[in-house]
């Protein structure tokens, strides 16, 4: 396991930089995260920018996509993957956790947390996970429109990055619905766009892209047309690609395999070669920087300059 990394200081605020990513003309990766300890192997990984994702963070917790846990109890499993790693997060806000005051507050309470980003999403509260086998209640379009206003009047940082996904193409509601929404959108002073869709090809995207008229960046999420090449994507336009949900998923296979053969085999000596070492764990963590600067601390009596 490759644990090396380069600490170089930061030049510009994780808002700076996420801005940069969503409006460069290379198309970037954002990297699911659900806790401190996978957003900083997502940074050594290379990754630019995070996706704190709502559904691996609710997963994680033992809770389902749907709204269970508040938006404060989101912020506060959040700021420990802020503390963690200099990457900038682009958190999921789900719908919004309620009306347009509700939601500025929120969005003031984010950015104070040094949160690059959020994600609002444009279906009823609460919200139900995009691929749940159920049906789809979109917001009305000038409440969400609201919102959208309402969170860029609140920030206070003009770098802070406000994209707005539609759920159009996934409740149903048709390409039209889609564009328009797009357009209302841009319009209402979005920095990017997230259409997404659960089709097991990137077709619905194609024609989208295709048609749209607006010039804000354009985020996808292509987790059930995962096949599809960067390549297309690239050729689309698309801004960022977000792998949305992979490492919990990958996390958990890993882990299920892992119990299942430990208790079947009553031991864990064939298993300790192929999965992380403690001092693997000690160096995410930091245990060696702790040590350095203890003496420091520990060493000097009260009272010694």
């Amino acid at each position: 396991m490759h644990l090396k990394q380069e600490n170089k200081p930061a030049a510009l605020p994780v808002s700076t930089r996420l801005r940069a990513l969503l409006e460069a003309t290379e198309i970037s990766f954002i990297m699911e995260a659900h806790n401190a300890l996978s957003a900083q192997l997502a940074e050594r990984a290379g990754f630019k920018a995070i996706w704190a994702s709502s559904l691996t963070i609710s997963a994680s917790m033992g809770l389902r996509d749907a709204n269970e846990l508040t938006w404060n109890e989101v912020l506060d499993l959040v700021e420990p993957m802020v503390d963690f790693i200099d990457t900038p997060i682009l958190l999921d806000a789900d719908s919004g956790y309620g009306d347009f005051n509700i939601f500025s507050r929120f969005v003031k309470k984010a950015e104070a947390r040094g949160i690059a980003g959020v994600c609002i999403e444009d279906k009823e509260f609460p919200k139900r996970n995009s691929f749940a086998d159920t049906s789809h209640a979109l917001a009305n379009i000038e409440d969400f429109t609201a919102k959208i206003r309402a969170a860029k009047d609140a920030q206070s940082d003009p770098d802070f990055c406000l994209v707005a996904r539609t759920e159009a193409l996934v409740a149903g509601a048709g390409m039209d619905e889609a564009l328009e929404r797009a357009d209302q959108y841009q319009q209402a002073g979005a920095d990017a766009l997230f259409v997404h869709s659960k089709q097991s090809t990137a077709s619905e995207i194609q024609e989208f892209t295709q048609k749209r008229q607006g010039s804000i960046p354009l985020v996808i999420a292509p987790t059930t047309y995962s096949s599809t090449p960067t390549e297309e994507f690239e050729a689309m336009g698309i801004s960022s690609v977000i792998w949305a949900n992979h490492g919990l998923r990958a996390a958990v296979q890993s882990m299920a395999q892992l119990y299942q053969n430990i208790h079947k085999n009553r031991s864990v000596a064939e298993f300790e070669a192929t999965i992380a070492s403690v001092k693997d764990l000690l160096s995410l963590t930091k245990t060696e920087e702790l040590l350095e600067t203890e003496q420091r601390y520990t060493s000097q009596k009260p009272g010694t300059p």
